[in-house]
């Protein structure tokens, strides 16, 4: 993702008060009583009274397993973000090395349900943090994205989520996130428009700054060739 000057100055406009979505993804209570293979047997039930209510004839070879399948995938993949058990274990290490700048993770891919129509987010992640003592190893930072992207979402939660995650994991304010996606709910359906993407931020500590906030935003312009 290029972050061009007039995207600093929208970031800077936006200003350091907002107030986004709440952090909380909104579950039930009892939203774990039932196991996983009872929530695919439940789920399955439904998504083929939904083919059926649409005319679909399920008794065809190319379709009379999608139920299942569906069922499968929102519980086991791309909502298997929702149960606490699958949040990654993000094991913290001494900073011995005395590293004290910005340190990037940057164009990390990002797969998301939008909860308003359940269709796809795709896009990528840039997270940044500054060591107060304690570091976090670097694949801990792209399961702790991919761990809040696999639930039914908002782009804005979903960039906020990822923040005082890892400002917990690590001890510190000093934490910041870019997420530069699209939506197929915008891109697919209604408006149609295939080109638009949705960018959302959140600053933390120092990064609340605008040197530091300039020098992540210039780090994600960086073009990585291997």
């Amino acid at each position: 993702m290029k972050v061009n000057n007039s995207l600093k100055e929208a970031i800077d406009n936006y200003g350091d008060d907002h107030v986004g979505s709440s952090a909380t993804t909104p579950l039930r209570a009892d939203a774990f009583e039932l196991s996983n293979s009872d929530k695919i047997d439940q789920i399955e039930e439904k998504v083929a009274e939904i083919l059926e209510i649409l005319g679909m004839d399920l008794t065809d070879d190319s379709i009379n397993g999608t139920p299942k399948r569906v069922a499968k995938m929102y519980v086991n993949e791309i909502f298997g973000g929702l149960h606490p058990n699958n949040k990654p274990k993000a094991s913290t290490f001494s900073n011995k090395y005395k590293y004290g700048e910005i340190l990037v993770e940057k164009n990390i891919t990002l797969y998301s349900t939008c909860e308003h129509h359940l269709l796809p987010i795709v896009g990528k992640a840039h997270v940044a943090y500054i060591s107060k003592g304690t570091v976090v190893g670097l694949s801990k930072m792209n399961r702790i994205v991919q761990y809040y992207a696999k639930r039914p979402q908002v782009q804005e939660r979903l960039t906020l989520q990822i923040v005082e995650e890892l400002k917990k994991v690590l001890g510190t304010k000093d934490v910041a996130c870019v997420i530069d996606a699209k939506h197929l709910c915008v891109n697919s359906r209604g408006i149609n428009d295939i080109s638009s993407s949705t960018v959302t931020s959140e600053f933390g500590g120092a990064f609340k700054n605008k040197e530091t906030k300039h020098e992540f935003l210039d780090y994600i312009q960086l073009d990585t060739e291997f």
